[in-house]
């Protein structure tokens, strides 16, 4: 029997589906990209653990996601569920991946645990910002298999 981190996690409710509008269908008009469009990125993303979302178990939050378009940076702070929490590498590079994939190559993406919730946030964050260990991480078949497991949208009921 696998042992789970967190067991009996806490599930959040997941937010509506943005309504999108004409002029962000339309392609002749170039608009910023912002918060609330990388957070819809993200919050699809399944947990390693649980068969829940990010959103769903409050490991990301809008209002934890900031975009500067102009400057073409991202900055994400997560929250695993548990301060504990072994898959906390597997998260941060798990959304890393998601947005190094979804968004245009012009953005610097910064992913880390926010401050204070994680009994190894340094040390997970200094593997999250450092690139050669990001691309050795998806060198591994294995992890990068894992890692698209957690990318896979699953129907939502």
């Amino acid at each position: 029997m696998v042992s789970l981190d967190n067991a009996n996690p806490v599930v959040f409710l997941r937010r509506k589906e943005r309504h999108v509008l004409p002029e962000e269908e339309d392609d002749d008009v170039t608009d910023k990209f912002d918060s609330r469009e990388v957070f819809d990125l993200i919050r699809v993303i399944n947990d390693p653990e649980h068969p829940l979302t990010l959103e769903e178990l409050n490991v990301v939050e809008e209002s934890n996601v900031k975009v500067d378009d102009d400057a073409n940076a991202v900055y994400i702070l997560f929250t695993p569920t548990i301060p504990h929490c072994s898959m906390a590498t597997l998260i941060g590079l798990s959304i890393r991946v998601k947005l190094l994939r979804a968004l245009p190559s012009r953005f610097k993406v910064d992913v880390k645990i926010s401050p204070g919730t994680h009994d190894s946030e340094h040390a997970v964050n200094k593997q999250l910002a450092d690139k050669e260990r990001v691309a050795a991480a998806l060198e591994n078949s294995h992890l990068l298999e894992v890692v698209n497991q957690c990318l896979v949208r699953r129907a939502t009921g």
